[in-house]
């Protein structure tokens, strides 16, 4: 699961004040050079932080820790047995090894090389039969022929990363086969209007939920290092639609009282005010 504006900025050259903060428009090549490059800087200290809650070979939605054993998001996993399943924005590919663990067929995709060698670390420890391929690649342009998949899923991956999310939808549509099931988790559109702190201060809105620009941190250069996009609630069924996809639900996972720990802006206090995940369940007529 890939994180989103809660691991703090690593600069290349180590300072980060050389490091600013915006909000201005960023489009699709060089939100892809950003991502690609934060995401090869901070793969080990994200592993680090959040490799214990993430597990080896756990399917986790979100931080509220939604686990697809328990949610069934993809159908019954008894269902998931020989199903080709792409994994977009895979990370360490924890995801795709319970797949596979589960006898699916999982393929495990991400921009960022160094999130891949993690990946191949824990595939180190894992069983045969949880063997995973690997695919280095942009979710909107995915390396597949059409009708490759019968699931496609991303659990806080590329989605909240690209500039043009309907491109990515049609280009997981185009690899499904008919009947084919998308399910992605994204931070919460509302989150977007609050501060993103963990405590009482981010309980107040402080900026308004309906401006699209997008969150923009930059070096002394001018150049993005890490870019992320908002889209309203309705922005993102529209996305879903206008990709030629069916939606089958929105689950908004509940902060459960056994889940003691702060991820960035997710924490006790805020889940179990505010939503800080949404879930798209989606279907290819």
């Amino acid at each position: 699961m890939d994180d989103v504006l809660a691991a703090a900025w690593d600069c290349a050259d180590g300072d980060e004040d050389d490091v600013t903060a915006t909000r201005r428009r960023a489009g699709d090549d060089e939100s892809n050079r950003a991502s690609r490059g934060w995401w090869d800087r901070n793969a080990d200290e994200y592993q680090d932080e959040h490799g214990a809650f993430l597990g080896d070979d756990r399917f986790v939605w979100g931080p509220e820790g939604l686990d697809e054993e328990e949610a069934g998001l993809l159908g019954p996993v008894a269902g998931l047995r020989g199903r080709r399943v792409l994994e977009i924005g895979a990370g360490a590919a924890q995801c795709s090894r319970w797949l596979a663990a589960r006898g699916a067929r999982p393929v495990a995709l991400d921009l960022s090389h160094r999130q891949l060698q993690h990946a191949l670390r824990l595939a180190d420890g894992a069983s045969p039969a949880a063997s995973v391929p690997l695919v280095q690649a942009e979710a909107g342009l995915l390396p597949f022929a059409d009708g490759s998949f019968d699931l496609a899923c991303s659990a806080y991956g590329a989605v909240p990363f690209v500039a043009d999310p309907v491109r990515v939808m049609r280009e997981v549509r185009r690899v499904l086969r008919p009947g084919g099931r998308w399910v992605f988790s994204v931070t919460h559109p509302i989150r977007w209007a609050f501060p993103d702190e963990p405590g009482p201060e981010g309980l107040s809105v402080a900026a308004s939920y309906f401006d699209r620009t997008p969150y923009v941190e930059q070096d002394a250069a001018g150049h993005a290092v890490y870019v992320e996009h908002h889209r309203t609630l309705g922005d993102r069924v529209r996305d879903v639609v206008s990709g030629g996809f069916r939606l089958v639900d929105l689950v908004e996972p509940e902060w459960p009282h056994w889940n003691t720990q702060e991820w960035g802006g997710w924490s006790p206090l805020r889940g179990q005010l505010i939503p800080g995940t949404a879930i798209f369940v989606c279907e290819r007529d």
